[in-house]
């Protein structure tokens, strides 16, 4: 089921003919996890929504309050019937107009699919290296322009790699394709800032939370080198649909997962 603009439709209701989202990436998206109506992290991810929003110039209506999004989100899981769900919304420009819109209005959609995703016991690290990602700050967005991680997702598949590792204009990490990234060395823990050209992930804002709340670990935010990725000792990846996943193998190295999935039962604790 979608809801589009406050109406519940079937999917195939949905014209894209002359949506901006479809004709030039000229909108945003968020995924969320829900259980038994409770909404995983929702207040971040709402909060992340409207400054992206008004990040893109887009024009915020007056009723987009909190209250009023939890409650559209809440009525398409309730119409939908799913007890552990997927939400995917995506704001766009409604207007007409080639580049230049003709307003900065915005209309919304929210998906509802089941979840069917488990943590792997194994996970492959690839890297990909067939285009470069900017680091601009609209590449900190969740955007719909997303043709990189498709063509990272594809050569992934392509070599049985379970993500992929995507690298900047200076060749230094990012991210991997689905996915905010952490390295551990020893008791230091690093991931990419920003200024690297990653998604402003509401995960990775909360495992940073976890990681600097525990005097065990050492937390940096710094230039990840793809050579460094061979020296650590556990690698981790964050985003709302896996929450932590730990990365067995990159190359050919094996890694440890005992930080890694300490700090995705201290993840888990959070929405218990």
């Amino acid at each position: 089921m979608t809801n589009y603009n406050g109406t519940i439709q079937v999917d195939t209701q949905t014209s894209i003919a002359t949506n901006r989202a479809f004709l030039y990436a000229d909108a945003l998206f968020d995924t969320l996890i829900a259980e038994n109506n409770q909404l995983h992290f929702f207040e971040a991810h709402y909060f992340r929504l409207v400054a992206s929003m008004r990040q893109l110039r887009m024009e915020i209506p007056s009723n987009f309050t909190q209250e009023y999004w939890q409650n559209e989100i809440l009525k398409t899981i309730s119409e939908s019937q799913v007890t552990h769900a997927r939400v995917r919304t995506t704001i766009f420009r409604e207007a007409n107009g080639l580049y230049t819109p003709t307003s900065n209005k915005v209309s919304f959609i929210i998906q509802v699919s089941d979840l069917f995703y488990e943590t792997k016991q194994n996970f492959k690290l690839g890297i990909y290296k067939d285009n470069y990602l900017n680091t601009n700050r609209l590449n900190n967005l969740k955007t719909t322009n997303r043709i990189q991680n498709v063509l990272a997702s594809i050569y992934a598949k392509e070599n049985q790699f379970d993500s992929c590792i995507l690298l900047n204009h200076k060749k230094q990490v990012a991210e991997a394709i689905h996915a905010n990234i952490f390295v551990v060395f020893g008791k230091e823990i690093k991931t990419p800032p920003l200024s690297e050209g990653c998604i402003d992930g509401v995960i990775r804002k909360e495992v940073i939370k976890i990681i600097k709340s525990n005097s065990e670990y050492l937390f940096t935010e710094a230039s990840i080198t793809p050579f460094e990725l061979q020296q650590a000792s556990e690698i981790f990846l964050t985003n709302s649909v896996i929450g932590v996943q730990s990365v067995t193998i990159f190359k050919k190295k094996s890694f440890e997962v005992k930080i890694g999935s300490q700090i995705a039962h201290e993840l888990g604790s959070l929405n218990s």
